[in-house]
């Protein structure tokens, strides 16, 4: 017998592609969460038109908002994802006869990247995987406000589904750069917050240092103009992150 699973999803401005988000997690789900953060783009209405069920809320920051709608899911066990985020033909299989080895074990699920509808094979996007799937009495996610982790118990064990999450990371160069410019300062805050130092040569060298890793030592390269545009959109982030977080530093500099 299948083991039943609530989704819990993300979501602010999502109205391009939140109706296909839901639309695949109903193909193995009864209890679909949005928690949405202030849309104003008619987020709302495709979420409740589409039968899911929305939760309205302000932005307390990633890990925060996905409990809030793993607190009100129907079931114990919880997929998290957000709403860019649609899970594969054959991962929908997979959770439509999925029966967990036990509570405290949690399931690990391989991504797919794309930009725009360019699937990246390369550099940094590549051969990702997240731990999404979990019994909520033994996991829940930490209070980050950005790059949450998910707190699990210390003898659980990772299992890995078959097929795949297909991230739709960006449909436009501009959607990427707003993309950029949000994470690069919430992580500045991140490190900031951790009492973390960046000076000049840091955001250089950094920013040098992503574009190399990313567009040569992992192959970015075979990705072709797609992989460029990542490559340099990622430094670009890092030189963000760490030139914003110089700015936080100097407030604590005496006059």
């Amino acid at each position: 017998m299948k083991t039943p699973v609530s989704v819990v999803i993300i979501c602010c401005n999502e109205a391009a592609i939140i109706g296909r988000t839901i639309a695949a997690a109903m193909l193995f789900s009864d209890d679909v969460v949005l928690v949405d953060s202030g849309s104003t783009d008619g987020t709302q209405k495709i979420v409740v038109n589409a039968g899911a069920r929305l939760l309205e809320t302000r932005w307390d920051g990633y890990g925060r908002n996905k409990n809030k709608g793993v607190a009100i899911a129907k079931y114990d066990w919880v997929l998290s994802i957000d709403a860019d985020e649609i899970p594969d033909e054959k991962l929908v299989n997979a959770l439509n006869h999925f029966q967990p080895l036990e509570d405290k074990s949690v399931y690990s699920l391989r991504f797919r990247s794309f930009l725009g509808n360019k699937m990246i094979r390369f550099g940094e996007w590549a051969n990702e995987s997240h731990t999404r799937l979990y019994h909520r009495k033994h996991a829940s996610w930490n209070e980050a406000q950005v790059h949450e982790s998910l707190q699990v118990a210390a003898n659980a064990s990772t299992e890995i589904l078959p097929g795949f999450v297909q991230h739709f990371t960006a449909d436009s160069l501009n959607d990427f750069r707003n993309k950029s410019v949000q994470y690069a300062e919430l992580n500045a805050v991140k490190y900031y917050e951790a009492g973390k130092k960046a000076g000049l040569l840091k955001c250089y060298l950094a920013t040098i240092f992503s574009f190399i890793m990313n567009y040569i030592f992992r192959l970015g390269f075979l990705d072709g103009s797609a992989g460029l545009t990542v490559a340099r959109m990622n430094a670009w982030y890092t030189w963000l992150k760490y030139r914003r977080l110089m700015e936080l530093n100097k407030k604590d500099k005496p006059v």
